[in-house]
Parts: C-alpha cells; structure tokens; sequence
C-alpha cells in the first residue's frame, strides 16, 4: 500500500491506550527525550513544519499522537521524556501508558528513537531501546542536530553510537539527521516506508 509523507495529517491525539486507534493496520512510533528536536524531525519527515508541535519550551507533546501516511499506515508521536516540567502523577501515567502501548500494540511495525548528537545514549535512551529490543520492536536510532557538530565528530558520535547499539541488539541501526539542513530526511523516511509497506522506499 503506498504511503505518501508530503500529505501526512493529524488524525487523533490520546491521553490513555484506550483512546488509540483501533489496533489494526500499521504504525511507527516515534519517541526521544524532550529536548532532542523530535517534533522538528517529525515535521521535516513529513515536509510540514507545523504538523507536530514544536517550541522552545520540551515536552509539549504530551499525548500519543496520531498522523495519517496512508490507508491504515501512521506516524505516532509519543510524549518526550527525561526533561519535560509535568507532575509526578502525570509522569507515572505516561510511564504506565507506554509500557502498555509497547507492549500490547500488535500494530507497531517501529520504533524511531530521537537523540542529540551531541548527548547520544544517555540513561533513559539506553533503558528504552534495551526495553523495546527485549520486547522485539524494530528500532532505527535519528541523531539529530547534527549540523551542530564539525562532519568529523558527528562520524564519530554515529560511530560510537552504532557500536554501543551493537552491544543490546546488532539489527538496531542509527544515522545522523539534521532537521536546519535536511540531512538524512531521505535515509528516515526509506525506514518508515519499509516498516509501513514492508518493503523498501521506491
């Protein structure tokens, strides 16, 4: 079935796993610390730079988000963590929402994990593709701001990264993204598409 990124649109947001979508057809997720630019990567993948909300204040995003590529075939943006200012008790219900999500959603063809170049790996982002790997989710690993970085050091950060990586699940893979120059936008996208169709980006 094919998807079509450029006409991505918003199509539910859901505060508790029973709001979702009905869990049939496909969907990739989308997940990273608050302050690691997701909702700028999100819009750049799908050439809309105000589909997912994005500010200067991290962690706006505070519901599983819903945006449409095709017919049954979705992006979901799920709320940043690590960084985000909210309650306890609103931090636990997400913790308690995307254990369930990750563990039950028989729809989830993905897992697009969003890091800074500059703070690969952290301890969040470690436990959460060592979590979805023993879970068997395919995950694909977008270092992004990587126009922030000389191209030397950002080779080595993915370098670095990749080999960590190696070490919890060797199928994980990861690139470096920069939503200000575009770089590696095609490279995600041909992820996406193949875990939504099933089949390599034409």
């Amino acid at each position: 079935m094919p998807i079509s990124f450029n006409n991505a649109k918003f199509i539910k947001g859901a505060h508790k796993l029973e709001q979702c979508l009905p869990d049939t057809g496909l969907e990739v997720a989308v997940a990273g610390r608050s302050n690691a630019g997701k909702s700028s990567a999100l819009n750049v993948i799908v050439g809309n730079k105000s589909l997912a909300r994005t500010s200067k204040q991290p962690g706006r995003t505070q519901q599983i988000n819903y945006f449409e590529l095709g017919e049954q075939q979705y992006l979901v943006d799920l709320p940043g963590y690590g960084f985000a200012k909210v309650p306890p008790k609103l931090r636990q219900h997400w913790d308690q929402t995307l254990s369930a999500y990750f563990e039950t959603r028989q729809s989830l063809a993905g897992l697009i994990v969003i890091m800074d170049v500059r703070h690969p790996m952290k301890d969040l982002d470690r436990q959460l593709i060592e979590w979805v790997a023993d879970i068997g989710i395919a995950t694909h690993c977008l270092l992004t701001k990587s126009d922030k970085l000389s191209k030397g050091k950002a080779a080595a950060a993915l370098q670095e990264t990749r080999r960590q990586l190696a070490l919890i699940e060797p199928d994980i893979s990861a690139q470096l993204f920069s939503a200000l120059d575009k770089r590696g936008v095609d490279e995600a996208r041909e992820a996406i598409h193949g875990w939504l169709t099933d089949q390599p980006a034409s």
